[in-house]
């Protein structure tokens, strides 16, 4: 069996890290599953334990019934470990970007994997995942913190049918910061959890550094809301934020139920790099 590709990551997980990305994942795309007789679903890169996994399996099984979940890791051991747990519907293989899988995903979770790569490397990642999805999947690539109380992820589609050498086949669609308001200092914390592709251009000049400061000049602003709860700090902040930048304010993207759960959700036009800069 060929040597799967990437690079082995830390591991670390916990029950209920991923909670906030699947809750987001069943309601912005249980339509595109549901599209699918049995659609299959990707969760790459799990970690130590097959806990997150499960989770999500147990998430999208509300939404689909027939849905297949597959936990992908590079390390025999860890896959080993995460067999037992295996059910009707839910599997665990050794495999890497290559996606050891018989049919195309329908949708790819990948959280916590790529933050070891540089950004080159990591726009690679997106392309190679990316060409593997099913023709309207999705992949669903981002980071958050060690209990998940901060996460932000990017929704990535891939660009038409023809895959030509050379050419960027992830589109970027969406860009999601989430958080636990009541432990948020600032939005601009969740800097720190901004995908590979982003971090280091968090900078004067860049459309990234432009949005976080201008969020949290709105959460100042909306700190008066805060007698009313910190939810309600946050959804203040996002109105304010969305008169100047292109928040979605519409389901199933966005709209204050949304925003209610720590969320906001723009356009990856929003925040992304020039094209060009993006793919130097």
């Amino acid at each position: 069996m060929p040597r799967p590709e990437g690079t082995l990551t830390r591991g670390t997980t916990a029950p209920n890290r991923l909670r906030r990305v699947d809750r987001w994942i069943t309601g912005v795309y249980g339509p595109l599953l549901r599209r699918h007789d049995r659609p299959l679903v990707v969760d790459l890169g799990y970690g130590a334990s097959p806990v997150t996994t499960a989770e999500l399996f147990t998430r999208l099984r509300t939404v689909h019934p027939r849905v297949d979940v597959v936990g992908i890791e590079i390390d025999p051991a860890r896959v080993a470990a995460a067999r037992p747990h295996r059910r009707e519907g839910l599997d665990f293989r050794l495999g890497g970007f290559e996606l050891p899988v018989g049919r195309p995903p329908a949708l790819i979770r990948a959280f916590n994997v790529l933050r070891q790569y540089e950004e080159a490397e990591a726009w690679a990642a997106w392309d190679r995942l990316c060409a593997r999805l099913a023709p309207d999947g999705v992949l669903v690539e981002g980071t958050c913190g060690e209990i998940g109380r901060r996460a932000v992820w990017v929704a990535l589609q891939r660009q038409g049918a023809v895959r030509r050498p050379g050419r960027a086949v992830a589109v970027p669609r969406t860009i999601t910061f989430a958080a636990h308001v009541a432990s948020l200092p600032r939005p601009s914390t969740l800097a720190e959890r901004l995908p590979k592709t982003l971090i280091h251009r968090n900078v004067p000049g860049e459309r990234v550094h432009d949005l976080l400061s201008s969020f949290d000049r709105a959460w100042a602003t909306a700190a008066p809301r805060s007698v009313f709860g910190p939810r309600q700090r946050w959804i203040g902040a996002v109105e304010l934020l969305a008169r100047d930048h292109p928040v979605h304010t519409r389901a199933p993207l966005g709209g204050r139920a949304r925003w209610r759960l720590g969320e906001v959700t723009l356009p990856w036009s929003a925040v992304g790099p020039d094209h060009g800069a993006a793919r130097a």
